[in-house]
């Protein structure tokens, strides 16, 4: 009985590993074809007025991006919250900001599958620890970013953001880079490095900007970057990426080996943009 039964179980394996692979080989030909892709005329309309910060990047990098503007918005789906009605207005510029961060890069948000998006800022609800009791706040916020996803976003500031790209304040791409930060597993200022970048030249950059930059707010002095990156680690690292893609000559002026590392992780040069 237990001989007979063997080919037909072999038989049912065979079969489960063919169809797992005509599956993948399936995903990977729908990903690359997307990321092959380009957006309409009228996209392309729309992003110029929403996001145009895409308007001085080279060309190249402007076709890549609508790759995986493309590729984003097959993966995700954005749901509105308090009767906010979803436009394709709004999942353009919050997918575009989005993609802005892994443009030129081999990482990709695998495991993001929703974006909550809120009218404007929203209410949460943390905990706090005093000894055994836990107390919980309520905090205003306007955006939050959750390992493996969802990401949520206050859309007037993800709306403003994406139109004022040179005022050092962009929420998509803030809450994004906890989301790049998080690849590693653990949102901590450290992602996942760039292919031969140097681990030591990265930490040694990174702390020593944000010991810089917490010694400027704790002395009232003004700041590049937005003095919630002196909160932690992880905040400096969100708030250092917005200031790279917002102020990047004034970042490379004033921080040149954080510029530089950052342009290293991201493969980008915004600087020379434009």
């Amino acid at each position: 009985m237990g001989m007979a039964f063997l080919p037909y179980f072999i038989g049912l394996l065979v079969l489960a590993g063919a169809t797992f692979w005509l599956r993948s080989f399936v995903r990977q030909r729908c990903r690359e074809r997307l990321l092959a892709s380009r957006l309409t005329a009228e996209q392309r309309m729309a992003l110029d007025r929403l996001v145009p910060l895409i308007n001085r990047m080279p060309t190249d990098l402007q076709e890549r991006l609508e790759g995986k503007i493309n590729l984003f918005l097959d993966q995700v789906t954005f749901r509105g919250i308090d009767g906010l009605e979803i436009t394709e207005a709004m999942r353009l510029s919050i997918a575009a900001q989005a993609c802005l961060l892994i443009v030129n890069s081999p990482v990709w948000f695998e495991s993001l599958r929703n974006i909550l998006v809120y009218p404007s800022a929203f209410r949460t609800r943390r905990p706090s620890h005093d000894g055994y009791v836990v107390h919980e706040n309520n905090n205003i916020t306007l955006g939050e970013s959750w390992n493996h996803g969802p990401v949520v976003l206050a859309w007037d500031h993800a709306l403003q953001g994406g139109l004022d790209d040179e005022d050092g304040h962009n929420v998509v791409i803030h809450e994004f880079a906890h989301q790049l930060d998080s690849l590693t597993g653990d949102a901590n200022g450290i992602p996942i490095l760039r292919k031969g970048q140097d681990y030591d030249g990265w930490e040694t950059a990174m702390l020593d900007a944000f010991q810089s930059h917490v010694e400027r707010v704790e002395s009232g002095q003004p700041t590049l970057i937005d003095p919630y990156g002196a909160t932690n680690h992880e905040e400096f690292f969100a708030e250092a990426i917005v200031t790279f893609f917002e102020k990047p000559r004034s970042l490379r002026s004033e921080e040149p080996a954080l510029y530089a590392q950052l342009s290293e992780l991201l493969a980008l040069d915004p600087a020379m943009w434009g």
